[in-house]
């Protein structure tokens, strides 16, 4: 058993004071004491963590490499992904471990106890299978057997490079699999999950409607029918314009009027949807997957938030393509895009809840429903997904209740943060993780090999 004691905690039963949580050895909160004297680890304020629901490891390795202008004259998602596609041409497994164990000590250092890792590297060059196929599957696993981050490996499929079925061009194939070559890369990243602890989980990612056929995406909801299942959606207009003049409908109304939506399902980027998509994704149960910091570098667009908030709709957080990661800004940006779209403030606060309040709670619920993990809370018989805030930060010196989160999201940043545990498993202290020196050195040596490769 171990104790963690908090000056202030937000518990299921909302903020408590003086509060002792007990881990047990399973990484399971047996007990849950408010009032209490002190013991164990002493804190200064203890949340629940989300999940980063939505990431792809390998991008970590471009940021700060695509904010130049090319000959096109005007610079856009799809410029960036010809970028995108000529960078991972040079990537090995080696180089792909290095660097998703980079960005999960990142993620941990951030706040996040989990990631939901949307994994769509599959091939070698030229898109042959290595010796074993699930190869780069085995390279995400070995970093978060590293890292100790909690997993939901979610291996994509993609079939093709449009709806009308073309061929994949350069970079892209690295990515191509039919159903069959598919379906022997998911069972060997089911067994190849055996080394990580119990909660660790296994989904499925059809990559888009644009990647997947109408029948591939029926194989890949059938593939694993109780594992979470995310797909991009609503990114781009341009992708929503092929969409509909294929398959006749937009994305998310043919998505909602051909498949069973329901609380397995994640939708990433729901950026561009009409107000009954909207309000039908809400009424699924599904999660809307938003990455406010990748859809503003990209350019996609403002997240319908109110509209969705307001249907009662669930959503998370994720860093995409993880060129910035940090919790309080993805939460701080979501907001702030709210209020520059409507010229509003508190857009997302309720009568009950401050801002903060809401995106916190929200990112939470939504993560762990999106990566299928039993925590979420703390709270008896929940996984011990916690982070801690450091109550001597000068901005949080004080505060109590929501007050917390408005300063940690709004005025704060990951500076904050002291100690994070996923299912119990103690990996950040005093802001860094336990292995990072070693972890940074590597991704080190593996940028420098790569400038001299690209």
């Amino acid at each position: 058993m171990r104790h963690l004691w908090a000056e202030q905690a937000l518990t299921s039963v909302g903020w408590q004071k003086n509060v002792l949580v007990t881990i047990g050895d399973d990484g399971l909160i047996t007990d849950v004491e408010a009032g209490s004297k002190a013991l164990g680890e002493k804190l200064g304020i203890l949340l629940p963590s989300p999940t980063n629901l939505h990431s792809h490891a390998f991008q970590r390795a471009m940021a700060g490499m695509t904010e130049t202008r090319g000959e096109d004259p005007r610079d856009s998602f799809w410029t960036w992904r010809k970028l995108m596609y000529s960078f991972l041409d040079h990537l090995t497994p080696d180089d792909i471990e290095a660097i998703a164990a980079f960005m999960q000590m990142e993620m941990l250092e951030a706040g996040y106890s989990a990631v939901c890792e949307f994994h769509y590297l599959h091939h070698q060059p030229g898109g042959a299978s290595y010796d074993d196929i699930g190869e780069l599957s085995n390279r995400v696993i070995a970093a978060a057997n590293e890292t100790g981050i909690g997993l939901t490996l979610l291996p994509v499929l993609y079939e093709h490079g449009g709806c009308d079925g073309r061929t994949l061009g350069p970079g892209q194939i690295r990515f191509g699999n039919s159903p069959d070559r598919f379906q022997k890369l998911f069972e060997a990243a089911d067994k190849a999950l055996k080394i990580l602890p119990g909660d660790t989980r296994l989904g499925v990612a059809p990559h888009s409607l644009r990647a997947v056929s109408q029948e591939g995406m029926i194989f890949a909801t059938k593939l694993a029918p109780n594992a979470p299942l995310h797909l991009h959606i609503a990114e781009q207009t341009a992708e929503i314009e092929e969409i509909k003049a294929a398959w006749g409908k937009r994305p998310m109304e043919w998505l909602l009027e051909n498949h069973n939506v329901d609380s397995r399902w994640c939708l990433i980027h729901c950026t561009h949807m009409e107000p009954h998509e909207t309000k039908g994704l809400a009424k699924s149960g599904a999660v809307a997957g938003l990455c406010p910091i990748t859809e503003s570098s990209l350019g996609d667009g403002i997240f319908d938030g109110v509209r969705y908030l307001e249907a009662g709709g669930k959503f998370g957080v994720g860093s995409d393509s993880n060129i910035r990661i940090t919790l309080s800004e993805e939460l701080r940006t979501l907001e702030y895009s709210q209020r520059l779209r409507d010229r509003s403030r508190a857009v997302l606060a309720t009568r009950e809840k401050s801002t903060g309040r809401v995106l916190m709670d929200g990112v939470v619920q939504g993560g762990v429903q999106a990566g299928q993990r039993n925590a979420g809370a703390i709270e008896v018989g929940r996984i011990a997904d916690l982070f801690a805030l450091n109550s001597n930060a000068v901005d949080l010196m004080g505060k109590e209740g929501d007050a917390v989160l408005d300063s940690y999201i709004f005025t704060g940043d990951d500076k904050m943060i002291t100690d994070v545990w996923s299912a119990g498993r103690h990996l950040v202290k005093d802001g860094k993780h336990t292995k990072h020196d070693t972890i940074v050195s590597r991704y080190k040596k593996t940028m420098m090999s790569l400038k001299d490769r690209v």
